[in-house]
C-alpha cells in the first residue's frame, strides 16, 4: 500500500492528550463535590474538638499560596464553630523551618487564641500528617477529629484514613466559603524559633521513589504494624492470666 504524498498522518498522542484532560476535569470536579458535601456534614456535626492541618514549606515572601489557603480555611472552620483547636503537622521538610510552628505562629497572628493551637513536629509526608497528628490528638484527649486541607489531598487520603485513622473526618477546603483570599496575606513573623540547624533537604535524604512510597504511607505501615507486634505479647499474658 502507498501512502499518499501530503496526506495527515494521524497523531497517536491526540486521544491520550484529550482523555487525560477529561479525567483532570472530572477528577477536580469530584473533589470540588466531595469537599462542599464533607463541610456540609460538617455544619451538622459541630463542633469538632480538633482539626488536622497538613504543613507547608515556609520560604519566606516565596511561600506558597496553599499555605494561606490552609491557614485561613483552619481560622474559618474555629471562628465558625467547627472546631474547638486545631493541629498543625509538619517538621522542616524542604526548608530549614519546622512547618507547623510556623503555621501555629501564623494562625495566632491572625487571631486564634494560642491555647487552641498545637504543633506536631514529626510528620514528612501527608500521610504522617494524618496519622502523627490523629494519634496526638488521642493523646490530648480528643474524640472527634478532622483532616482540614485541600480536596485533592483530602480525596487522596480517604481510604488511608478510614484503614489507619479510624473516625478521622475531612473538611476539605469549599473554595466558596474562602471569601477574597486573593485579597488576604499571611502575617509578618519571625520565624527564629522555628528555624533547623544544620538542615538538610528531603531531597537530599530521599529518592523520588522513597519520597513517594512515604507518601503513600510506608513508614506509617512500619510503624502500625510493629505497635501490633509489641502489643500482641501483652494480649497473649492477658489471657494467660485468665
Amino acid at each position: 500500500m502507498v501512502k499518499k504524498i501530503g496526506a495527515r498522518v494521524p497523531n497517536p498522542f491526540k486521544h491520550a492528550y484529550v482523555f487525560v484532560v477529561v479525567a483532570l476535569i472530572f477528577t477536580g470536579c469530584t473533589f470540588t463535590h466531595y469537599a462542599k458535601r464533607s463541610y456540609l456534614q460538617a455544619n451538622k456535626e459541630k463542633p469538632y474538638d480538633v482539626v488536622i492541618v497538613p504543613g507547608v514549606p515556609y520560604e519566606g515572601e516565596k511561600t506558597t499560596s496553599v499555605m494561606k489557603m490552609r491557614l485561613f480555611w483552619a481560622k474559618q472552620l474555629y471562628d465558625s464553630g467547627i472546631t474547638r483547636n486545631i493541629i498543625f503537622s509538619g517538621s522542616a521538610v524542604y526548608s530549614p523551618y519546622v512547618e507547623s510552628i510556623v503555621m501555629k505562629m501564623m494562625a495566632d497572628s491572625l487571631g486564634v487564641p494560642a491555647e487552641h493551637l498545637f504543633s506536631e513536629t514529626r510528620a514528612e509526608h501527608s500521610t504522617e500528617n494524618a496519622y502523627y497528628s490523629w494519634k496526638m490528638a488521642q493523646q490530648l484527649g480528643f474524640k472527634k477529629i478532622a483532616l482540614a486541607t485541600d480536596p485533592f489531598q483530602a480525596g487522596m487520603l480517604r481510604s488511608f484514613l478510614k484503614k489507619y485513622c479510624p473516625g478521622m473526618r475531612s473538611v476539605p477546603i469549599v473554595f466558596d466559603e474562602l471569601k477574597d483570599i486573593d485579597d488576604k496575606k499571611l502575617p509578618a513573623i519571625d520565624p527564629a524559633i522555628a528555624y533547623v540547624e544544620n538542615f538538610v533537604s528531603i531531597k537530599e535524604r530521599e529518592s523520588f521513589w522513597t519520597r513517594f512510597k512515604y507518601t503513600m504511607g510506608k513508614r506509617v505501615k512500619e510503624e502500625a504494624r510493629s505497635e501490633q507486634v509489641k502489643q500482641q505479647p501483652e494480649t497473649r499474658g492477658e489471657i494467660s492470666n485468665r
